[in-house]
């Protein structure tokens, strides 16, 4: 199916691996002229080339720290006519509630959240001045059953929702388009890190350890697997493309069913 992608400019938060690598290579394979986000200049570099070599696409790099305003407004100058923004720069720590610093919920809505308006407030003119332009926020499905081992980290992820949904409802009768996708457990690059020490610690193969995570954490996922970055990207794609102008507003869940609900 052709997107009709081509010639977009698509910038991904946070893209130089995992979900966000995932989606930006699947916007380049679509056509799309994309901008690789990451904090380190090498790995931004490297990312920039292998799309390049990979998709044959226009591909740029924007090294920096998003959760910043220097940074995102340094990235608005150099790129001011974005049309599709994904807001996919997060980050999650499991944490007792506890032990939840002022300053740890502070640094997770700076990164999750307030990036994202951010961007989207930086980017917004130009898309009304198009009168078409796609924002979409990479969530989770842990917005909408909090995990009591990150509360922090699913407040960031509800939050999310409350600031797509509103914006959306700005936008209306225009020809830009506001979603959230909300992920379930993913085997990104953090997350494969993370699962893979925790297995090595029990002693345990990483299958193993998947197996019983989804028999006592995740009991409801109907998968019974973690998902790939790529079924993620495939979603998002879909959203970003003209082709779903008829989808505002709302929260897309691609997360193996571990929602319990029709709705």
């Amino acid at each position: 199916m052709d997107l009709n992608l081509k010639g977009k400019l698509a910038l991904v938060s946070g893209s130089t691996a995992g979900i966000g690598l995932a989606i930006a290579s699947t916007l380049a394979q679509e056509g799309a002229h994309v901008i690789i986000n990451g904090r380190a200049q090498s790995s931004v570099d490297n990312v920039v080339a292998q799309l390049k070599a990979d998709t044959g696409s226009d591909i740029h790099g924007f090294a920096g720290d998003l959760s910043t305003a220097v940074a995102a407004d340094e990235l608005a100058r150099r790129y001011p006519n974005v049309e599709i923004l994904v807001n996919n720069l997060g980050i999650f720590e499991p944490k007792l509630f506890e032990d939840i610093s002022d300053a740890d919920w502070q640094r997770f809505f700076d990164v999750n959240v307030l990036s994202g308006v951010r961007l989207a407030r930086l980017f917004l003119p130009a898309m009304r001045h198009a009168n078409w332009g796609r924002i979409i926020f990479i969530s989770s499905e842990s917005a909408v059953q909090i995990p009591v081992e990150m509360i922090h980290y699913g407040m960031t992820k509800t939050a999310q929702l409350a600031v797509s949904r509103g914006l959306a409802e700005a936008v209306a009768g225009t020809g830009i388009t506001v979603n959230s996708v909300l992920p379930g457990p993913t085997k990104s690059r953090g997350v494969g890190e993370f699962v893979e020490n925790l297995a090595k610690a029990e002693g345990k193969s990483f299958e193993a350890f998947e197996k019983e995570f989804f028999e006592k954490i995740r009991p409801t996922s109907l998968i019974k697997r973690f998902g790939s970055p790529q079924e993620v990207a495939s979603l998002v794609a879909y959203i970003a493309s003209p082709l779903s102008s008829a989808t505002t507003g709302a929260a897309l869940r691609v997360d193996g069913g571990v929602i319990k609900s029709a709705f």
